[in-house]
């Protein structure tokens, strides 16, 4: 049967003169004709005997000959294209590819990011690399040909396409940007009249880079690339195609016209990607509607969780199992179109391939959850989310935490009745196809490189732009360096700290060197210590408290804010749920896991349950989360500053007693902050009038009335200072800063050193010292310096005193005793309760039978002692006697009865 009387007995669909139908539905008439598959059976003949030359049943050897060009190559892959896609293929037959194919990186050049699956997209894709010729007329057989204008279903034309961005590839200057943007400032003017795209094109060559992040509004601004920025937006997997192929030939085009020493054959062989990002019309998850399907968008958001690398195959191998010829198959939008007979005409059994799956090809795939960022919901909704999946080079670019726009295209897939069904329900699951990935939060601080593996940091072209800040310009580094040389930088960075709060300098500064941080540091020896710094706030209420914390959190990289009452413990470490999709189990991260890198703001701290509180004790020091839930056995980094705030019990702190005592946090977790700061309300007639006239002022214009426009900092400058000094900045303790460490921490534990105590007050231990060291990393940090200096170490020195002068001190005898943070207990209490657990013992001894009734007992003390003992102070003695079991006590409640216990 010749080729004409084949193409007539195949589907009406298949015929190049079908009635075209709709794209919203049903299937889509083909781009192209479809040849006889005849040439394609002769490819995969083997010998006469059945057995193909050169196999083997041991080594799995291609069953291909060695050696044919790179046309013949071509010419036997266009003949086996989909329809679908626009690639020729027999409808009777699989998408097979001869097996020599698989050594070559022109196997399957169809990116997964853009290409939808099998029941997503009905509009066919064009691949540049097979464009056949388009029949003029109805007659197959006919020679007069034209080549393809418009692809089916779109009003893109190839041809306009593919000129109009090379054209703006070779010719475009960052001037053109300038002229759309108008009062925007550009990155950099410097290098207006430089043909941009070149330098880049350039840079890809030499480093040999694969992908090209396109700014879509660098097409907008190019008069000539107007149309097909729109174009883009409306058909992005058909124009990506083109432009990817457009940037094949630019490279050749400059390294033949700049007779440069580069392999041709090098270029051509490699698959480049163009990943467009900041398209104008950005678009928040709520408004994302099926208009928008197939259409490029971006959309912002807070990655919760990415799954592990998913092996995605792009190219199948089968082997026969009788003749061991083997043959492979693309894999087609998902779909496996396994051989039904052996292809070789020799054998021609049927089900005899089989899979062989260590000789196929695999892609990575990432499946990445998105969810709206808190101060994008609206008040009383829940956050909305959309699932991602990432291909390639962006596999593991973010991680959960992370804040990204993410530019891809907007798909949709029918979901099953059952998955032993083929039957599908109406109802569509949306998810999107990311093309480029971006981090990017302008106003907020970096993370500090120190804390966070610098191979996560650096992607700078093969993983899009993975930058978690803008970048600092030369501009505003001059600037830096300059409020750097000012004697008043400490002061001035202070006070652009939350400027709207009156005073509370001390705190300021306390927040701003844990917005520096220290320096991590790993001993091969010693293990880990951490250089972030932990604050505490308690105080009054209206004292400022929680807008501290929202300033911090509003410029704190990574920043969650929640509250103790609303948190719960898993809430705040990790919990285990069920993914909808594979409806396995997975670990989601917390408030402190999301945080890792930056800083967390917990308002409300008193409030939190025990278990809640209990979990921060290994956050605080060891920065990691140990979870043993359902099966998932690990430990989490949760390497973050904590920033906390917490209210006295009863809303008023009574500074007749301890701190301990007025806030309902346990000892050891109060000992783990390094700054605890008591922000109280104190009546003070000169303090409320200035501290009205600032408030009212606020009402009246922007900024306080004690500050002028030069002493408060912008904040976009103000981060960019701060990022700039972590990043290039971790100084190293001198030897003066460490004599003058050593003398200040031993001065300290000096305090409690008094001849005529009984026993030692403890007025600092080696908590207080390594806090010493990372505030004095901290602020040589602010200084721009490399080298920390006396001068940092007497300010940390100051701000570690003043603040154990305030939280710290016994009330009773006005002294600073660090058992009352460490334990709950001053040296003097401990004291009063050991000579009252003695005078118990004495009272139970003198008693016959050595039993006493509780009442009895707290009847005798009192009449032996000057001043009343509370019950309470009693109860507590008779508890730690019974647990060193030197009495018994017998019943509850004030019918209790005690027992010396005689067996000691």
């Amino acid at each position: 049967m010749s080729d004409n009387q084949s193409s007539q007995n195949r589907a009406p669909d298949s015929s190049p003169i079908a009635a075209p139908q709709s794209s919203f539905g049903g299937s889509s008439p083909p781009l192209f004709y479809n040849p006889s598959s005849s040439s394609q059976r002769d490819t995969y003949e083997g010998d006469e005997n059945g057995q193909q030359a050169g196999s083997s049943p041991v080594h799995y050897a291609f069953s291909s000959q060695v050696g044919r060009g790179l046309s013949e190559t071509n010419r036997s892959q266009r003949s086996q294209r989909s329809a679908r896609t626009g690639r020729f293929s027999d409808s009777s037959e699989p998408n097979l590819i001869h097996s020599s194919q698989v050594q070559s990186q022109r196997i399957s050049h169809r990116r997964s990011d853009i290409h939808a699956s099998d029941l997503s997209s009905p509009r066919r894709i064009v691949d540049l690399d097979s464009q056949p010729p388009l029949s003029s007329s109805s007659d197959p057989s006919s020679e007069a040909t034209e080549p393809l204008r418009i692809i089916w279903g779109t009003n893109v034309s190839i041809q306009e396409c593919a000129t109009n961005f090379r054209n703006f590839l070779m010719s475009f200057q960052l001037k053109d940007r300038r002229i759309l943007d108008r009062n925007e400032e550009m990155i950099d003017s410097t290098d207006e009249d430089d043909l941009y795209y070149v330098k880049q094109l350039n840079k890809m060559r030499e480093i040999g880079s694969l992908n090209l992040n396109l700014d879509a509004r660098n097409l907008l601004s190019f008069k000539q690339t107007e149309k097909l920025y729109y174009q883009l937006m409306s058909y992005p997997q058909e124009i990506i195609s083109i432009m990817d192929q457009t940037i094949k030939d630019c490279m050749v085009s400059l390294v033949v016209d700049n007779n440069l020493d580069f392999n041709l054959d090098e270029i051509e062989t490699k698959f480049f990607k163009v990943r467009p990002y900041n398209i104008e019309t950005k678009k928040g998850m709520r408004e994302l509607n099926p208009n928008d399907i197939d259409k490029l968008i971006s959309v912002k958001g807070l990655v919760l969780r990415s799954t592990p690398i998913i092996p995605d195959m792009k190219v199948a191998f089968f082997k026969c199992n009788i003749c061991d010829h083997t043959t492979v198959v693309e894999i087609d939008r998902g779909v496996i179109q396994e051989p039904a007979r052996c292809p070789r005409v020799a054998c021609n059994q049927p089900n005899s391939m089989s899979l062989i799956h260590n000789r196929c090809s695999f892609a990575d795939k990432q499946v990445v959850k998105l969810q709206e960022t808190p101060d994008t919901v609206p008040d009383g909704q829940t956050p909305h989310s959309v699932s991602l999946c990432v291909y390639d080079e962006l596999v593991d670019s973010c991680r959960a935490g992370d804040r990204v726009e993410v530019t891809g295209i907007f798909r949709s897939i029918p979901i099953r009745a059952s998955a032993r069904q083929r039957a599908l329900r109406a109802l569509y699951k949306t998810y999107l196809d990311v093309v480029h990935i971006k981090k990017v939060t302008p106003d907020r601080l970096n993370i500090d490189t120190s804390t966070v593996e610098q191979e996560l940091l650096q992607n700078e072209l093969d993983n899009a732009d993975i930058q978690e800040t803008r970048p600092i310009s030369d501009e505003e580094i001059a600037r830096i360096h300059e409020v750097a040389q000012r004697p008043d930088v400490y002061e001035v960075l202070s006070r652009s700290i939350a400027p709207s709060i009156f005073e509370l300098d001390d705190i300021k500064k306390g927040i701003l060197l844990q917005l520096f941080g220290g320096t991590n540091k790993t001993f091969k020896k010693g293990g880990r210590y951490r250089g972030d710094v932990n604050i505490l706030l308690c105080g009054d209420p209206s004292t400022s408290k929680s807008q501290i914390l929202s300033y911090v959190h509003k410029i704190a990289p990574r920043g969650v804010y929640t509250s103790g009452k609303g948190s719960s413990a898993v809430g705040l470490t990790a919990y285990i749920t069920r993914d909808m999709d594979t409806k396995q189990l997975v670990l989601e991260s917390g408030a402190l896991v999301l945080s890792d890198g930056g800083v967390c703001c917990i308002d409300e701290f008193d409030k939190m349950s025990d278990s809640t509180r209990s979990v921060l004790h290994e956050v605080m020091e060891q920065q990691t989360i140990s979870v043993a839930k359902a099966g998932i056995i690990t430990t989490l980094n949760a390497r973050t500053s904590i920033l906390a705030s917490a209210n006295p019990i009863g809303s008023r702190y009574n500074p007749n007693l301890p701190v301990t005592e007025n806030i309902d946090l346990p000892p050891p977790l109060l000992s783990r902050f390094d700054l605890v700061y008591l922000v109280l309300d104190k009546v003070d007639e000169k303090t409320d009038r200035e501290l009205a006239k600032h408030l009212t002022s606020l009402y009246l214009e922007d900024r306080p009335v004690h500050a002028s426009q030069s002493d408060v900092l912008p904040t976009t400058l103000l981060t960019a200072y701060i990022n700039y000094a972590k990043q290039n900045y971790s100084p190293l303790i001198t030897e003066p800063a460490k004599i003058e460490l050593v003398r200040a921490y031993v001065g300290m534990r000096k305090i409690g050193d008094e001849s005529r105590a009984d026993e030692k007050r403890i007025t600092a231990t080696t908590r207080q010292l390594e806090s010493m060291i990372r505030l004095s990393e901290a602020h040589a940090k602010m200084r721009l310096s490399r080298q920390v200096e006396l001068e940092d170490v007497h300010e940390a020195v100051r701000l570690i005193k003043s603040a154990i002068k305030d939280y710290a001190t016994d009330p009773k005898t006005g002294k600073i005793d660090m058992n009352l943070v460490q334990t709950g207990k001053s040296i003097v209490q401990r004291k009063l309760l050991e000579d009252l657990a003695r005078e118990l013992l004495r009272i139970l001894g003198d008693r016959s039978g050595n039993t006493i009734s509780f009442n009895e007992l707290v009847k005798s003390v009192n009449e032996q002692s000057q001043d009343k003992v509370d019950t309470v102070d009693i109860a507590e003695a008779l508890t730690r006697l019974q647990q060193e079991d030197r009495v018994v006590i017998l019943g509850e409640g004030v019918r209790r009865s005690i027992r010396l216990n005689n067996r000691i």
